[in-house]
């Protein structure tokens, strides 16, 4: 197959440190290394955007979990989406656009088989990492699988305004929820939900005690939260939360840089009697659902009934800078870093 030119080296980035609490500029390195040449069965793609993601933060503890820590002194990974360099495999073109797992760095050298061919003249590259891809999935299998949205319920969204809330929020209007309400954490936020988004309200949860401007927004109470903070805003969901209230659980980034136990949700026996249903997601256990999603969310997108929320920054040096910014809350909808060239 014709190959094109691709340097010897390239960038990448290493975790150098595990962080203690949040993570800080000096746990991540920039390192130069070898671009390897695609073997049988291989592609060789350039990056054109990468993905940030929060769950990432907790791959930097030598902790088990659900994925692998990171390692030191070794490159991190995480979705990206970009060009075939070379190929090696059937299927696979130099020029053809594909989605993959080796983010983190300017080159990647994989199995053909973990990589998926996407169409940039259907939606923007990036959105194969947002709406159309992981955190798309995630919105729509958590609220309406996990979540068993029903027409006319009344919904709570906290971290509204990231890339998995925006899109929850935006989905349960089109799918006939009665209220949608969302937590973020600025006014801009804020009005950018009600005003753009669809939410028929939102409150920043900096300005007073979370249980308080919930029960003011839903004063007749919840059916379904979609929980991606943990914490007072869990905590203010279970009281809000009527009988058979349910619960998705699909983050908790309030927690991800403490190193003390978290303080709340403290009235968790309240769903004994409420028969509360709280149940944990992951997107990997959706992957059967991607072609109804794509069809779905792909049609929504083209009539404009829905909202694709990105929040971009340029330079592949500046990828760790963006995962900072990440959980310190500067994006609105998902965060991606666009390549240069």
């Amino acid at each position: 197959m014709a190959e094109q030119a691709a340097p010897a080296t390239a960038r990448e980035w290493h975790l150098a440190a595990r962080p203690q609490g949040w993570p800080v500029p000096a746990d991540f390195a920039l390192v130069e290394a070898p671009v390897r040449t695609p073997g049988p069965g291989e592609i060789l793609i350039r990056n054109a955007y990468l993905s940030v993601d929060p769950y990432m933060r907790g791959r930097m503890n030598d902790v088990p979990s659900y994925v692998p820590p990171f390692r030191l002194g070794e490159p991190m990974d995480g979705g990206a989406v970009g060009y075939v360099v070379a190929s090696q495999a059937e299927g696979f073109a130099p020029g053809d656009a594909v989605l993959h797992g080796l983010g983190w760095r300017e080159y990647a050298t994989l199995d053909a088989a973990h990589a998926v061919k996407v169409d940039p003249a259907a939606a923007p590259l990036s959105a194969y990492l947002g709406v159309l891809g992981m955190t798309g999935l995630t919105a729509y299998a958590g609220l309406l699988t996990v979540g068993g949205l029903k027409k006319g319920d009344r919904v709570f969204v906290s971290g509204a305004a990231g890339a998995v809330g925006s899109m929850v929020g935006q989905i349960a209007r089109l799918k006939g929820a009665s209220l949608v309400v969302g937590s973020a954490g600025s006014a801009e936020k804020v009005a950018k939900l009600v005003e753009e988004c669809g939410f028929d309200a939102a409150f920043n949860y900096k300005d007073a005690p979370v249980r308080e401007q919930l029960a003011a927004a839903a004063p007749d109470g919840i059916d379904l939260y979609f929980d991606n903070v943990g914490g007072d805003h869990l905590e203010a969901a279970i009281g809000a939360l009527g009988v058979h209230g349910r619960a998705v659980l699909c983050g908790a980034i309030a927690q991800y840089n403490e190193t003390a136990a978290p303080a709340a949700p403290r009235n968790l026996a309240l769903a004994i009697g409420k028969r509360l249903r709280l149940e944990g997601m992951l997107v990997g256990d959706h992957f059967a659902l991607r072609g109804q999603f794509v069809a779905e969310v792909g049609g929504w997108l083209a009539s404009g009934e829905l909202r694709n929320e990105e929040t971009v920054v340029d330079g592949f040096e500046n990828t760790a800078e963006a995962f900072l910014d990440l959980l310190r809350g500067a994006n609105t909808g998902k965060m991606v870093v666009r390549l240069d060239g």
